[in-house]
């Protein structure tokens, strides 16, 4: 599920791109928002998907090698351990997978089938594979710790899936790393004996909620954010700050203003960590400081209201 600072990360993006463009549009940029955090879970089982791809191709090949004139004995009694991993069958008996498929079309990897063939040459040439059939231990710990290692070794860096999937959705490009987190503790997470279950996008309706509230407290309220930046920075001129930074400080303090349960060290921290990946080098030292001094004013005169002990 999509987690508050990669929510936090697609709302700046949205943010960015709307006061780029000077589109006063915001419910229609609203729904693109939305739109891009959904698209998010296509990529997750696309990534999914491409397990249980290259495995069927795996066994299709043994299929086929069994039909040659000159088979060999190793063609005949082929190592059959990938094709009967018990994580990847796990997901192929996916009903809920099965679901997201036919509704949302996702026929990715029947249409793009040079990719499928990319990851499992690479992986047959991989020490990965080599180890997991070479072993004699059978065992779902085996075949789930395989498969992780899999994705992360072999799926998750290469780059011409990256350009790939870039080609398909340019929003993914950031999505990428997340997803590919998600996907791996997904794996980690399966149960032996059990299909594997989609889980929700968002972890709960507040999370839901806190997409379109930090999006639209943004926007709406930019101009009175940005006096509020000016007054802090006297030696900066605003044309000077770095536009993410801009962004950043005015996602914040809409935070700070309207979300009452989250503490507001937790706001500045979560910032100035998007900063360090989305900005300059000295970014996460200026957002902190600007960040400490607003927060400090408007809890001296009040503006900031939190609920529960220790949200300051």
């Amino acid at each position: 599920m999509i987690n508050r600072r990669h929510i936090r990360v697609k709302v700046m993006q949205s943010v960015y791109a709307i006061l780029q463009s000077k589109n006063d549009d915001i419910i229609r940029e609203e729904k693109f928002l939305k739109h891009s955090i959904l698209k998010m879970y296509d990529l997750y089982v696309l990534n999914l998907l491409l397990l249980v791809e290259v495995q069927k191709l795996a066994a299709k090949r043994i299929a086929l090698s069994k039909k040659k004139i000159l088979a060999t004995q190793e063609d005949l009694k082929p190592n059959t351990k990938f094709i009967q991993n018990s994580i990847i069958q796990s997901i192929t008996n996916s009903i809920s997978i099965e679901s997201y498929v036919e509704v949302n079309n996702l026929n990715n990897w029947e249409e793009d089938q040079e990719y499928v063939k990319i990851i499992l040459d690479e992986l047959l040439q991989s020490d990965i594979y080599k180890n997991y059939i070479g072993s004699d231990e059978i065992s779902f710990k085996k075949d789930r710790l395989f498969v992780i290692d899999f994705f992360k070794e072999i799926i998750a860096p290469n780059e011409k899936l990256a350009d790939y999937f870039e080609d398909k959705m340019i929003s993914w490009v950031d999505d990428i790393p997340f997803v590919n987190t998600w996907v791996a503790k997904s794996l980690s997470k399966q149960k032996n004996h059990t299909n594997f279950v989609l889980g929700d996008l968002y972890k709960d309706t507040d999370d839901e909620k806190f997409v379109s509230k930090l999006f639209t407290k943004t926007i709406l309220n930019n101009a009175a954010f940005e006096k509020e930046i000016e007054a802090k920075t006297p030696n900066w001129e605003t044309d000077r700050i770095a536009d993410i930074d801009m962004i950043l400080i005015k996602m914040a303090i809409a935070e700070f203003l309207n979300f009452p349960s989250i503490p507001t060290k937790v706001t500045i921290n979560e910032y100035i960590e998007i900063s360090k990946d989305y900005s300059t080098q000295k970014s996460s030292y200026f957002i902190n400081g600007v960040l400490d001094k607003i927060s400090k004013e408007f809890i001296t005169d009040k503006k900031i209201v939190k609920i529960g002990r220790g949200l300051l």
